[in-house]
């Protein structure tokens, strides 16, 4: 019974902490522009990419940068997975490329582009191994 307690809290604070991802542009543009944010788009290869999987483990999955970035971005993932499980729905999977052909030509795993609500590109970073406050800092550095 117990174990069972732990297993429950445990799943109910991972749904609370969870990062909001937004997976849609129109959607996430649209929430920037209403809450005046920035939009950070992330292109990862959940599946097969080592450093996508170590950000999002130390950087997005944590409860400091959830709790620095609600109110500051708006989190948008551009996932190209590449086990069949997982593939994305043939519309998701055509928004995500559209995206990469516009803000990742060069197809750089994980890669992530800050954006003002209207697309334009203020700054882009990788995996670099810091703490969650480190790398929402720079990621604030960007302006609108």
């Amino acid at each position: 019974m117990k174990n069972i307690i732990i297993i429950y809290t445990l799943m109910l604070s991972s749904i609370v902490c969870a990062q909001n991802w937004e997976t849609n542009w129109e959607s996430a543009s649209a929430k920037a522009e209403k809450n005046n944010q920035n939009i950070i788009l992330v292109f990862s290869g959940s599946d097969w990419c080592a450093p996508c999987i170590k950000l999002d483990k130390e950087i997005w999955s944590t409860s400091k940068f959830q709790e620095l970035s609600k109110d500051y971005f708006v989190m948008l993932k551009a996932d190209f997975p590449r086990k069949s499980k997982n593939a994305l729905a043939k519309d998701q999977q055509i928004q995500n490329n559209n995206l990469a052909e516009k803000y990742n030509q060069k197809g750089y795993f994980p890669y992530v582009v800050v954006l003002n609500s209207k697309g334009t590109i203020l700054g882009d970073l990788g995996y670099e191994k810091t703490t969650p406050e480190l790398y929402f800092k720079k990621l604030q550095t960007f302006e609108k």
